[in-house]
């Protein structure tokens, strides 16, 4: 749990060792986020490549970049779903379900985004 008294530049430091401990369970417990991952590794270096102008570039990795954050999100609902239990209750399934859809989505705008600046 966070220090509630940390303040200034000692807050900031504590919500950096927070956030690499997020990023590390993601990885640990999420396959879909690993293989994200592996989309950006692959995609930004195209990226840089392909795109014409900065603007492009940043727009290209940015598409991935968001289906990354919105994997983040969704896994966070995920964990707090099942902390709560597992036995099956409509709201949980409707709750895993559209953090499932977002995930979604953000897949579809990046692969629209990819489409409408190098086709």
């Amino acid at each position: 749990m966070a220090n509630q008294n940390a303040k200034g530049f000692k807050r900031l430091i504590n919500a950096c060792f927070f956030s690499v401990a997020g990023f590390k369970a993601t990885w640990q417990h999420e396959e879909a986020f690993r293989q994200e991952v592996a989309l950006f590794v692959v995609t930004t270096p195209l990226a840089i490549w392909l795109g014409q102008s900065a603007i492009e570039k940043v727009l290209l990795i940015g598409s991935v970049v968001l289906v990354l954050l919105v994997e983040l999100l969704n896994s966070a609902v995920e964990a707090v779903v099942d902390r709560v239990g597992f036995e099956h209750h409509e709201l949980s399934g409707r709750a895993k379900d559209i953090g499932s859809a977002a995930v979604m989505l953000s897949l579809i705008w990046a692969g629209v985004t990819w489409a409408l600046i190098l086709l």
